[in-house]
């Protein structure tokens, strides 16, 4: 039986770093009262859990334009009230690493659900096994966090604020540029300098 990190509905669950840009580990975290959990991943995983939510909570108000009494009301954009740029909580410790994750929409009580499993090296299908049946291994732990439509926004929001703190991107080849510059190979190899 894996242990489960349940927040339903948090207190505060936000996307965050630690450490300089280049160099960020990024994490998710919930709380709820004393109770606080982080679960480190890669930034491309912030990026497409945030877009992902994003687009279901778009599609979610187009089914839901007519609006009866007991539909949800699903915010266009992130409520002012619910901006949150405060830092990571502390202590952070890790309690995994994410892997695959899942996303829903649970109508009975108008949440987004989101699902985070460990990364697992066992669940890493290589090329030449895409068409073989396999089964992901049952996981340890689990993480999972059902969002109000409102807090799933203000968590898109942030996620994005929180990605685009990081490095600058190149105007001519899109890679992160250093402090120190970098080498520009659509430049052909001179040091570009960020403006």
């Amino acid at each position: 039986m894996p242990i489960v990190h349940s927040y339903d509905p948090p207190e505060r669950f936000v996307a965050g770093t630690v450490g300089e840009p280049g160099s960020r580990t990024f994490f998710l975290q919930a709380r709820s009262g004393a109770r606080l959990t982080s679960v480190a991943l890669e930034k491309q995983q912030v990026a497409a859990l945030a877009e992902r939510v994003d687009e279901l909570l778009d599609e979610l108000m187009v089914q839901h334009g007519g609006q009866a009494a007991n539909e949800p009301v699903i915010p266009a954009v992130a409520p002012l009230g619910l901006d949150d740029a405060a830092p990571l909580e502390q202590p952070i410790e890790e309690e995994f690493r994410a892997g695959t994750m899942t996303l829903s929409w649970d109508p009975t009580d108008a949440r987004i659900v989101i699902e985070v499993f460990p990364f697992t090296e066992a669940a890493v299908v290589t090329p030449d096994q895409v068409d073989q049946d396999f089964e992901e291994p049952e996981p340890d732990e689990l993480f999972v966090v059902r969002l109000t439509p409102a807090a799933a926004r203000s968590f898109v929001k942030r996620a994005e604020q929180v990605l685009d703190a990081g490095r600058p991107s190149c105007p001519f080849c899109a890679q992160p540029v250093d402090p120190d510059g970098h080498l520009c190979v659509r430049a052909n190899g001179f040091r570009r300098r960020d403006p």
